[in-house]
């Protein structure tokens, strides 16, 4: 005999299988809730658009206008350098932080403004309602780094200096192994003073511009090399640095800019997805900003930059190390170190990447298991 109770629960049970509730995959709905949740956070957009487009944007509008009131004075606003400056200092550091806050902001938001109870009582799956909020966060941080990227590329193109300065030697990009070294040929002065000596066996006297040639700036009973020697000293140092000097551009090319700026898509979603799973782990959102700001600035800097033989494999497990591994080889090291391309860390591509997605993976599956299991 079928009673009225048990005929409520099946069709409570067929309308529940009906709608998808307890499907653990978000629906368009919820991920459209989501974002307009955090677009309502002005202060949290705010220091999205500022970091990522703001601070490059008025760093080289500045450089612009200073540029073209005295250009004789200040340097053009673009080029390879200011390029590499702010994409390894601005973009990727700061770039993480924001991301992280953004992530820890969504992972902790239900449970700071008290309405996770609600969510919970609606019958969506817990999974769902936390899986809605990887895509809802990320449809507003990708655009938000692309677009401060790409006013950093172009302005880094269009308002680049005209000549390459390569360690302090201004000298035409692009060059070949023996055009570089008929200039070099023809400034011994410079090159010789600028590039670096290695194995060379010459000794002469530099000064800020160059090789020094006035009798009374010279040491006493100093004997000045002939132009001879000068000259097959100054093409033998081209010839060693060629390798250096073709990694070193007046503007990014375009395959660089199109690695760099996966490459900081990237280190930005690695932030949001282990912010907010640090955030729903902990159920706050302050103290894992601070942890994520200390563990970036701080500790992967320094681990990083020394290894600790007993340690070594717990090295390896650090994102930034990884990170650091897969940067663009035409980059300055994004931690500083010039050991094993980017990294002191002796570790292979395939073991990075390894690293990247097990955080991705393991910091999403801690914060969802939290969701699923956590107190009503």
């Amino acid at each position: 005999m079928t009673t009225p109770t048990a005929l409520a629960a099946s069709g409570v049970d067929r309308d529940l299988a009906r709608d998808h509730r307890g499907s653990p995959i978000p629906n368009g709905a919820m991920i459209r809730t989501r974002i307009m949740e955090l677009r309502k956070r002005r202060g949290l957009m705010w220091a999205l658009i500022i970091v990522f487009i703001g601070i490059p944007t008025i760093f080289l509008a500045i450089r612009l206008i200073m540029h073209a009131v005295n250009p004789k004075v200040y340097e053009p606003a673009g080029g390879y350098n200011i390029y590499n400056n702010l994409v390894t200092a601005v973009l990727f550091i700061l770039g993480f932080i924001v991301a992280a806050t953004l992530g820890s902001f969504a992972g902790s938001v239900d449970l700071n403004e008290g309405v996770f109870r609600h969510l919970v009582v609606t019958g969506r799956s817990r999974l769902a309602l936390y899986f809605a909020r990887i895509p809802a966060g990320l449809a507003i941080l990708v655009p938000i780094v692309a677009a401060g990227f790409t006013i950093v590329c172009l302005v880094c193109c269009f308002a680049a200096p005209p000549k390459t300065n390569y360690d302090g030697l201004v000298v035409q990009s692009g060059l070949s192994r023996t055009e570089f070294v008929q200039f070099a040929a023809s400034h011994p002065n410079k090159v010789i003073c600028t590039l670096p000596a290695r194995d060379i066996p010459i000794n002469v006297p530099c000064g800020p511009n160059g090789l020094v040639t006035n009798p009374k700036r010279l040491p006493p009973n100093f004997k000045m090399p002939s132009h001879a020697s000068l000259v097959k000293a100054s093409k033998e140092m081209a010839r060693q640095d060629y390798v250096q000097y073709t990694e070193v551009f007046r503007i990014p090319p375009t395959s660089l800019m199109i690695k760099t700026g996966l490459w900081i898509e990237l280190e930005a979603i690695i932030g949001f997805i282990v912010g907010l799973g640090l955030a729903s782990l902990m159920g706050q959102r302050t103290v894992p900003v601070v942890i994520l700001m200390v563990f970036t600035l701080l500790f992967t800097p320094l681990l990083v930059h020394q290894v600790l033989k007993h340690f070594i494999n717990v090295q390896r497990l650090i994102v930034g190390a990884a990170m650091a591994r897969i940067e663009p080889r035409q980059l300055s090291p994004v931690y500083g170190s010039n050991a094993f391309q980017h990294t002191t860390i002796p570790m292979s591509v395939t073991v990075a990447v390894l690293v990247i997605v097990g955080w991705l993976v393991v910091w999403t599956a801690l914060g969802a298991w939290r969701m699923a299991t956590r107190d009503v």
